[in-house]
């Protein structure tokens, strides 16, 4: 029987599949929230083949349609009792300015908005859990700067920059839970992967192009990139550690604009605001 429950998002490839098989490997089962749900199976088998663990199962979710992130919570509900892993994985970068099913910027909506949504609403599985939340982030939340002011890109639209504000909210995003939620034994982190060699950057343009061209004879692997996830997911003692940004299993000091506390506040009412018809 598996030891833990897990739930990822992006793990049909890149890291999201490393990861997820690391943790099947170490028995828990693992609940992959996909887009594409034929891909999904694909990689769940390979998964079992690969770990011999059958607990393995995967739901549709497609973090840019709120409404298809709360089915998947509804079915988590239904399913389990407990979450004691949430991976909020899954991201990307626009070349173009998109709108999400919902009518937000894309890079707003897929890196951040749906795990807004999807963390929140299983809350309550969370806590039971005592689980832990690990939000992948970037190196590239260094470049992020803050648009509230233009959170839909109306008026301007960057890719790299875009993408860099959203890696920064995924650091508010781990601090604020760490923060609300520390009474209710629920712990969170952020983490830079590393320069990973996946399929994330057949999306990018632009900067990112020239920094892949650059960057790629330095980017490690898949299963490397996911080390610091598992090791965040698996490794005892870390609660003193909540809330904080880790590169390479370590804790790192991320920009200080990652340390506004009341932007992060800003985000969360933010967040809150426009998921509420969800929640």
């Amino acid at each position: 029987m598996p030891i833990k429950t897990t739930v990822i998002t992006g793990a049909t490839s890149g890291i999201g599949k490393e990861t997820a098989l690391a943790l099947a490997q170490k028995d828990h089962a693992v609940y992959m929230l996909v887009r594409n749900v034929e891909k999904g199976k694909q990689v769940r088998n390979e998964i079992i083949a690969a770990s011999n663990n059958r607990y393995i199962h995967v739901i549709y979710c497609d973090l840019a349609d709120l409404k298809t992130v709360k089915a998947a919570t509804e079915i988590l509900k239904e399913k389990l009792f407990a979450i004691n892993v949430l991976i909020n994985n899954a991201g990307g970068i626009f070349a173009t300015r998109e709108l999400s099913e919902d009518g937000y910027e894309m890079t707003f909506a897929a890196n951040h908005l749906g795990h807004f949504l999807l963390t929140m609403s299983l809350m309550p599985l969370l806590e039971k859990g005592q689980a832990r939340i690990i939000n992948v982030s970037s190196e590239a939340h260094r470049i992020g700067k803050l648009y509230f002011d233009d959170l839909q890109a109306e008026k301007e639209y960057s890719s790299f920059k875009r993408y860099g504000m959203a890696k920064l909210f995924n650091i508010y995003f781990a601090k604020s839970l760490a923060e609300r939620y520390q009474n209710k034994g629920i712990t969170a982190f952020a983490l830079h992967p590393g320069m990973v060699s996946t399929a994330f950057w057949a999306q990018s343009s632009g900067w990112a192009k020239v920094l892949e061209f650059i960057s790629r004879p330095f980017m490690i692997t898949a299963q490397q990139g996911a080390q610091t996830s598992v090791y965040l997911a698996t490794a005892p003692k870390l609660d003193k550690e909540s809330g904080q940004y880790f590169k390479k299993q370590h804790v790192a000091k991320p920009s200080s604009l990652a340390n506004n506390k009341s932007a992060r506040d800003q985000l969360w009412d933010i967040s809150t605001q426009l998921t509420k018809a969800y929640l």
